[in-house]
């Protein structure tokens, strides 16, 4: 299994490389992604940069395209899968039908992926996605069992790709229009759940107060560690609880290190770590341990769950970047289908 990890720039990439990643993705400096943050990700001279590192080092890059144009404005990701083309990049991920059809007629040999944001959920799409584009691979939605992940890998026509370990979102990717409500900016557009304009934090007393587009979502005290800045992962009152508390999601990563056994067994070709946001620090730390821990289990597959059990520096390494401090199995441990 491939370990696919984030760059937010360069320095993340470099951590991401010298950790163990066999692959990066990363964004470029625009609305293209959806993480479209101030000072986070890539210049087309940067992209040059990092793909001549990874070429250097035997490893692969992928450009995420997974945001979805804006009428009039689609030159912006048509160029984004130029400049992909031009450097013989390893692989596009694209959520938008218009771009895998750009792509696919125009450079028919630039691998492409489909974006997590396209919530391909079944074979009747990921057939069609492969008839239509020959795309070589898909990102699994966060909303599947591992029982639905399992029978999806038996008839795909494409190799699969899952998320490992992030932060979680509780939306059907691609389908959420939460933090529009809000903001009046769709992040499936404009690469961003939380717009940085519209955040704004504020001491009150012994206070600390999150506001989105001056929507109070979250009070936490002075020693609270601060959650993520979007309308799903704030705290409420209710006309039955007046007690502020969260409605939607508590602030939580995805850990599926305990699955790594299933995964594999199922044919997962890439474990993806989530965070391009995150800080090259935080790349490094997960990168490691996820790399020390695939390493273990292609060693020694039958004794992996033992290892996993005793080895408590991985779980607290996890435990201690994870957003909120707690990791879950999140969707692929529900029985419900």
């Amino acid at each position: 299994m491939e370990l696919l990890c984030p760059a937010g720039n360069l320095a993340s990439l470099k951590a991401a490389f010298n950790a163990g990643a066999d692959a990066v993705y990363l964004g470029l400096k625009n609305d293209t992604n959806a993480r479209s943050f101030a000072g986070l990700n890539f210049s087309p001279s940067q992209m040059a940069q990092a793909n001549k590192l990874a070429k250097q080092q035997n490893r692969k890059l992928f450009l995420t395209l997974n945001t979805f144009p804006k009428p009039g404005e689609e030159s912006r990701w048509y160029e984004a899968i130029d400049l992909a083309a031009d450097l013989h990049l390893d692989a596009v991920i694209c959520a938008d039908i218009s771009l895998l059809d750009y792509a696919s007629r125009h450079y028919p040999s630039l691998p492409l992926h489909l974006s997590v944001q396209a919530s391909a959920t079944n074979v009747a799409a990921l057939s069609f996605y492969k008839q239509q584009f020959n795309i070589e691979r898909a990102v699994l939605p966060r909303v599947l069992s591992i029982k639905q992940v399992r029978d999806l890998a038996k008839v795909s026509p494409v190799d699969l790709e899952v998320f490992a370990f992030g932060s979680l979102c509780i939306m059907a990717e691609g389908r959420c229009h939460l933090s529009s409500y809000v903001t009046g900016q769709s992040p499936n557009t404009g690469g961003s759940c939380s717009p940085a304009n519209h955040v704004r934090w504020q001491d009150q007393g012994s206070k600390k107060l999150t506001r989105l587009n001056e929507v109070l979502i979250d009070t936490t005290s002075q020693n609270e560690q601060l959650g993520y800045p979007v309308v799903c992962k704030g705290r409420y009152q209710t006309n039955e609880n007046m007690t502020a508390d969260y409605m939607l999601e508590s602030p939580t990563s995805l850990n599926t290190m305990s699955l790594i056994p299933q995964l594999a067994n199922a044919g997962i070709r890439s474990l993806k770590i989530e965070g391009r946001q995150r800080s090259p620090a935080y790349v490094t730390q997960v990168t490691q341990v996820w790399r020390q821990a695939i390493d273990a289990y292609l060693r020694s597959p039958e004794s992996f769950v033992q290892q996993l059990a005793q080895n408590h520096q991985w779980h607290a390494a996890l435990d201690k970047v994870s957003e909120g401090q707690i990791t879950t199995l999140g969707a692929y441990e529900r029985q419900w289908q």
